[in-house]
């Protein structure tokens, strides 16, 4: 059965801290529960589409949040990719060893 992991790339458009207009700032919300600023990463929300899609993830939604006031935008990109298989376990023994047969 095909299983899937999922991420969130969040991008913020907001008031820059500098009083110099407006900063935008992408985070990147992974299947393990991290948040990592991937800000450095890229300028625009294709660049980091592209990027996250060379690492296998697929865009399956977005939504954006109209309630933020002034100059505030919040865009969420919902990504999927196939889980990978982990190693089967191996199944223990039941029963007494088997001990080898005498010729």
């Amino acid at each position: 059965m095909l299983r899937w992991e999922y991420a969130l790339l969040v991008r913020r458009r907001q008031a820059a801290t500098n009083d110099l207009g407006f900063e935008v700032i992408f985070s990147w919300y992974g299947p393990d529960g991290s948040m990592i600023d991937v800000t450095p990463y890229g300028d625009t929300a294709l660049a980091h589409l592209n990027r996250a899609g060379d690492q296998g993830w697929e865009l399956v939604a977005m939504s954006e949040d109209p309630s933020l006031p002034g100059n505030n935008e919040l865009h969420r990109y919902h990504l999927k990719r196939p889980r990978t298989a982990a190693a089967p376990r191996q199944r223990m023994r039941t029963g007494r060893p088997r001990r080898p047969i005498a010729r």
